[in-house]
């Protein structure tokens, strides 16, 4: 580690007169530093040179100088001084290829954390299988389904701290204007049972025809999610909330309701705002990532005759977006690490977003729940000793990702796959579980 001189620098623009709007430029300062490739580097502040804080978080190595700025008012506030922590990152390519050759996959990448940092990485094949002129990088952003379930739930276990909501808060306490069209058992499903699939939440929208009206529906997602509380919230639930355990995109479509209800801000813009940039997942958004027509990200795929079949980009490539706080987040492969970072080193330790305590809530399963806690599966790994390991995996019949950690262990390891299938023979699962499997052979054991 090395400490860094700090450049305070003012930006001053100049207006055309006949321009009304005005910008607030503030002071910075410029943090230059020089980035190797295959090294990662993330930036940390203190006040005292004793007591660290992470600032930044882990970028990949380009092999020239990067530029930093923060925000002089934050240099005010919270530090004095800065220094660069790295470490080298392990490329993991020769590894991934004979998985994705032997499972018939298009592309898959992986990435390992231990104690906090990215120590190794890896992307290949191809972003739309048969194109070999389209090969797949460490900056593409994939889709991860419904991993989106426990950022949902991290979201609302801030806005719970923060005071904004409570997890005891009910769907009557929220939506009072709609609570006395409610059926009667739904009043009382709390925001803790919706994101732990207790909240009596049906997994399934198609008999309803719920799914097919939020297919069609032509306005914006947060309106989808408010047709979607009230053409099912008039229906009985599945079961008395807090009783039973229901895998439900539902029940998390309506927890992000809650949330952008009581915030009067679209769930989108407050994961983007509140979890995604102070985590420094730059490259996060929703829906599929590529453009239609265009190979400029990864296509999701489908088995055909025993083949993958490229599934044009596009809303229809994806699920509705009133299902979103279920699963629509997209992601790099780095970023998708960070976020299993801060779940795996936050378990332990107290972070600037969330105390270890409010972590440790969202990581523990409910009794009779199916392993489920809020987004995560609680299991017993002896890999994990000597505490237990966490995953969960998402698709949306185009893509796979999981995640796995250890916080014992301090280890993390997230493998994604551009190929989906609604069958049980998924050949994405089966390559992205040898990965990881491989990671804990590579890096633990």
């Amino acid at each position: 580690m090395r400490l860094l001189p700090l450049t305070l620098i003012a930006l001053v623009l100049a207006a055309p007169t006949t321009w009304t709007q005005t910008l607030d430029i503030r002071p910075a300062v410029e943090l230059v530093v020089h980035s190797p490739a295959q090294t990662a580097f993330s930036l940390e502040s203190s006040r005292d040179l004793q007591t660290w804080q992470p600032l930044r978080s882990a970028t990949l190595g380009t092999g020239h100088p990067t530029q930093i700025l923060v925000a002089a008012s934050d240099v005010d506030s919270t530090a004095a001084f800065f220094r660069i922590a790295t470490n080298r990152v392990r490329d993991l390519n020769a590894l991934l290829e004979p998985i994705r050759a032997a499972n018939k996959v298009p592309a898959v990448a992986c990435a390992v954390v231990l104690s906090n940092r990215v120590v190794a990485i890896g992307a290949v094949g191809l972003r739309k299988f048969g194109v070999p002129s389209a090969p797949v990088t460490l900056e593409d952003k994939w889709h991860h389904g419904s991993l989106t379930k426990s950022m949902t739930a991290t979201l609302a276990a801030i806005l719970v701290r923060e005071g904004r909501i409570q997890w005891q808060s009910t769907l009557a306490d929220v939506f009072p204007d709609w609570a006395p069209k409610m059926n009667a058992g739904w009043r009382a499903a709390t925001l803790e049972q919706l994101t732990s699939n207790r909240g009596g939440a049906p997994g399934d929208l198609n008999s309803s025809g719920i799914w097919t009206l939020l297919w069609n529906f032509v306005g914006t997602p947060r309106e989808s999610r408010r047709l979607l509380l009230e053409r099912l919230t008039v229906l009985a639930p599945s079961s008395p909330p807090g009783t039973q355990y229901e895998y439900s995109n539902a029940g998390f479509a309506l927890a992000g309701h809650m949330l952008e209800t009581v915030m009067d801000q679209p769930w989108e813009d407050l994961m983007t705002h509140r979890l995604f940039e102070p985590l420094g997942m730059a490259s996060a958004g929703f829906g599929v990532p590529a453009t239609p027509r265009y190979i400029n990200q990864p296509w999701g795929h489908q088995v055909s005759n025993g083949n993958p079949l490229p599934i044009e980009p596009g809303p229809n490539a994806d699920n509705p977006p009133g299902i979103g706080p279920a699963g629509t987040v997209h992601c790099s492969i780095l970023d998708l690490a960070k976020y299993a970072a801060f779940h795996a080193h936050g378990h332990l330790n107290d972070q600037p977003l969330l105390p270890a305590s409010a972590l440790l809530k969202l990581h523990t399963a409910y009794p009779d729940n199916s392993d489920y806690a809020h987004g995560w599966n609680e299991i017993q790994r002896a890999w994990a000793n000597p505490g237990k390991a966490y995953t969960h995996n998402g698709s949306n019949n185009q893509w796979f990702s999981v995640i796995w950690f250890a916080p014992a262990r301090q280890f993390a390891a997230v493998a994604i796959c551009n190929l989906g299938t609604p069958t049980a023979a998924n050949p994405a699962r089966q390559a992205t579980d040898q990965i990881v499997a491989k990671m804990i052979q590579e890096f633990l054991q």
